[in-house]
């Protein structure tokens, strides 16, 4: 079973008991949500529902695990021979969920 969803803007192809990094969303730690933004839906015996562009009475439990930041980006701007160097870092703000269900109402 597996469902893909939309949360924060990216679209994650998840089965139950996925763990993610999505971009930070403002829930504390335990709190379990449900997504309606299923685009599409497949069960253990290779029925598939593709959206259009959601399919009605699906959703996905999630559980947020925790909050913290990702890995660091370094981002580094050179010009050859014009003494130009910049060196710059990025921690992305981010939730780790994890997937308790998929279901399909009909």
């Amino acid at each position: 079973m597996f469902a893909v969803m939309k949360i924060g803007g990216r679209q994650f192809c998840v089965s139950p008991y996925d763990v993610l990094k999505i971009n930070k969303i403002n829930n504390s730690k335990d709190d379990v949500l449900e997504i309606n933004d299923v685009l599409m839906y497949s069960d253990d015996s290779s029925n598939v529902i593709v959206g259009h562009p959601l399919v009605n009475g699906a959703a996905v439990k999630v559980q947020v695990l925790e909050h913290r930041k990702d890995d660091k980006i370094v981002i580094f701007k050179k010009h050859r021979r014009h003494n130009y160097r910049r060196k710059r870092g990025h921690r992305q703000d981010m939730t780790v969920v994890k997937v308790l269900e998929i279901s399909l109402k009909r």
